[in-house]
């Protein structure tokens, strides 16, 4: 704890120097964080792998390359983001000069998961060195390897009073959970946010959270059901399903869903599987660890328990901690996996009769981190859109949303508060900061009418005129 609390200190002085620093020294030191990165590329890939089993195409794709497009994003458009902004002006003060200022919060906290352990640790690191703030960066133990690699990038790139990474368990997390941070950011589940939330709030430290749910997928009857089938397995099985925005389950007409599911076995066989039985381990990933395995495994039979059916896949490999892909139908609301997020490769399948249904099915559960639409009817997406409420929502796609950073990411109410990501990542760790310079020296006689009102107005609409 000693070692913790110096750095915090140190970093809570040397924030006064660093606030002072411009939109040049930031952007280098972006660029350095992205040399040192680069360096250490194939260490990443490793890694990335002995944690997830990630192969390399994946890992680049939704790490590596994320983290560079979010790094040269902030690099290209940091000294707009960082410009004072104008702001509109009223009755009261129409002879002022009023502006937005972006500062730094100061030194913020960064609590990271596992399931994308470098770029969820990145990302947000982006837009607080971009803010000018200093950081403590707490990567995931689970992901132990990753974690290893991230604190040699961090110590290459950045003095510990600037950036500063702890490896370790909870123990870890709670010591730097005590200290005064001037902002938060935490990466993972509900039940551990609210942890960190009430952590915060002994503090008055502000949060952002971005946490998980049961992110549904709608699907109507007017839609191409092979785009569909092919996108959600994509989407559900990446990294072997762990992903926060992964669809949880499908809400289908009831007209369609044998259809769908035959598509979506086609789909993911073609993506995962080496032939009808085996599973290719080099292109599919493993659960993280035996605790997340058994997890899942408990899942599936507590569902078939309660009366679900396994319509495809759920083979399990202990020694590789490898979960098949499967189909869940006929499952029951009161199984297990309809109530948690289920952050695996288990598909349930809901049917509906009609599209009131559905969102009445989706609006009794809490707010989910993402929400998928497959449609042709724009009658029907509007409705589901204007009907229901989501972190984020994709139309006949998944994912992606998460992509462009010129677009808000973040959930609401159970899952997340807060953006993050480009500009909203930007000012997410910044102060916005209200600036009024008054140019009228006897600013006060206008705005303060004296007795004889009818003499005051006169005397305005004078100088105004």
């Amino acid at each position: 704890m000693n070692r913790i609390s110096g750095i915090f200190n140190d970093q809570r002085q040397y924030q006064q120097t660093l606030k002072q620093g411009n939109a040049a020294q930031r952007i280098e030191l972006l660029r350095k964080l992205k040399s040192s990165i680069l360096e250490k590329e194939d260490a990443i890939f490793r890694a990335l792998y002995k944690d997830l089993r990630k192969s390399r195409f994946e890992a680049a794709v939704t790490e590596l390359y994320f983290t560079y497009a979010e790094i040269d994003f902030a690099i290209k458009n940091l000294r707009h983001w960082m410009a004072p902004k104008r702001a509109g002006k009223t009755f009261s003060n129409l002879f002022a000069k009023n502006r937005i200022y972006y500062e730094p919060k100061g030194v913020c906290l960064i609590i990271a998961p596992w399931n994308y352990p470098f770029q969820l640790v990145m990302s947000p690191l982006v837009s607080a060195i971009a803010a000018g703030n200093c950081v403590i960066v707490k990567p995931s133990e689970i992901s132990s390897n990753t974690s290893k690699i991230i604190s040699s990038i961090i110590l290459d790139a950045f003095d510990e009073q600037h950036v500063a990474c702890f490896e370790g368990n909870a123990e870890v997390s709670q010591k730097l959970l005590q200290l005064p941070f001037d902002h938060i950011f935490f990466t993972g589940s509900t039940e551990i946010g609210k942890s960190v939330m009430a952590a915060a709030a002994k503090n008055l430290t502000s949060v952002t959270l971005e946490l998980g749910g049961k992110s549904p997928t709608i699907i109507d009857q007017q839609v191409d059901l092979a785009k569909a089938a092919q996108k959600v397995a994509w989407g559900k099985l990446v990294n072997a399903g762990q992903t926060c925005i992964a669809p949880d389950y499908v809400l289908i007409h009831e007209s369609r869903a044998d259809e769908f599911i035959g598509l979506y076995k086609q789909f993911a066989s073609e993506m995962y599987f080496k032939d009808k039985e085996a599973i290719n381990q080099a292109a599919y990933g493993k659960i993280v660890s035996r605790k997340h395995f058994e997890r899942l495994s408990d899942l599936i039979t507590d569902a078939v328990d309660k009366g679900a059916r396994i319509n495809w896949g759920g083979k399990t490999d202990d020694q590789s901690q490898t979960i098949y892909p499967a189909i869940l139908t006929q499952v029951p609301k009161e199984a297990k996996i309809m109530e948690e997020e289920i952050f695996g490769p288990i598909l349930p399948i809901v049917t509906y009769r009609d599209l009131e249904e559905a969102i009445a099915f989706v609006n009794a559960k809490t707010k989910p981190l993402a929400l998928y639409i497959f449609s042709k009817s724009d009658k029907n997406i509007k409705a589901i859109i204007k009907l229901t409420s989501a972190g984020g929502t994709c139309v006949n796609d998944v994912l992606v949303h998460i992509a462009n950073p010129k677009l808000p990411f973040g959930g609401v109410n159970h899952s997340g508060i807060g953006s993050s990501h480009g500009f909203f990542g930007f000012k997410n760790f910044s102060h916005e900061r209200s600036v009024v310079t008054q140019r009228s020296p006897d600013f006060n006689k206008l705005v303060y009418p004296p007795y004889d009102a009818k003499n005051w107005v006169l005397n305005l609409l004078k100088r105004i005129m």
